[in-house]
């Protein structure tokens, strides 16, 4: 009987044709993947079964092992990115997540440091003079100090802009999966190679020729993306 993940020569399907019962899919996906390890819609499947059920860390790991199948094997490239697409979310939820915990974590300390300045102050002053210029001038530095302190220490989750170079010059999304073209210009793969399967064999920026097979991975930006992801988790949202 044909299953969910294991059906042959069908692209990665959109989530609203997914069934509901997600144990069923989670079932079925992991039969596809034993009959065939690399199977692209096997892992895709059982990471969203993985994400509905909230274990967001095995989720992640399957659809981005569906991802790198996807690119290996140039599946279609709407395919790979709706694949992108839902791992790109998983990893925005996972920051989130994080991202509370640790804004909570520093502003409890931030506090917690405030208050004892407060309580220094107090200690360091006698009570009969009351707060002294000098004494109120080095406790307004110290807390503005630890202002300048916190806020550096929340910087890499503090939602700001993608660099301009590791954003395709087409669609100025972060990048994916960037190739460069003889010109020098870096392009989102799936982006560039849209534009020459449609005929027009030139680079869209410099105008000058351009075939596919001229295409070569831009593993140095690729490397840079990855990075600042890595730091900046909020990067992956896509909406």
């Amino acid at each position: 009987m044909e299953t969910v993940a294991s059906r042959k020569n069908d692209s990665v399907p959109p989530l609203m044709l997914i069934l509901s019962d997600w144990a069923r899919v989670e079932e079925d996906s992991r039969r596809a993947i034993q009959l065939d390890h690399n199977s692209v819609k096997g892992h895709y499947m059982l990471g969203l079964a993985f994400l509905q059920r909230g274990e967001n860390t095995e989720g992640i790991k399957e659809l981005e092992r569906a991802l790198d199948l996807g690119r290996a094997a140039n599946e279609n490239s709407d395919s790979v990115e709706l694949i992108w697409q839902e791992f790109a979310k998983g990893k925005y939820r996972e920051w989130e997540l994080e991202s509370t915990k640790r804004l909570w974590n520093l502003q409890t300390l931030k506090e917690a440091c405030e208050f004892a300045l407060e309580e220094k102050l107090f200690l360091d002053t006698c009570p009969m003079e009351g707060f002294s210029d000098e004494a109120t001038i080095a406790h307004s530095a110290q807390l503005e100090l630890l202002r300048k302190v916190f806020t550096k220490a929340a910087e890499d989750d503090t939602t700001t802009e993608v660099p301009d170079y590791l954003r395709c010059s087409i669609t100025f999304d972060i990048f994916r999966d960037p190739v460069i073209t003889p010109s020098g210009v870096t392009y989102e793969r799936a982006v560039i190679l849209d534009h020459l399967r449609r005929g027009k064999n030139f680079d869209p920026i410099t105008r000058k020729p351009l075939y596919e097979s001229e295409l070569i991975p831009n593993l140095a930006i690729k490397a840079a993306v990855q990075a600042f992801l890595d730091k900046h988790g909020w990067a992956y949202k896509t909406d």
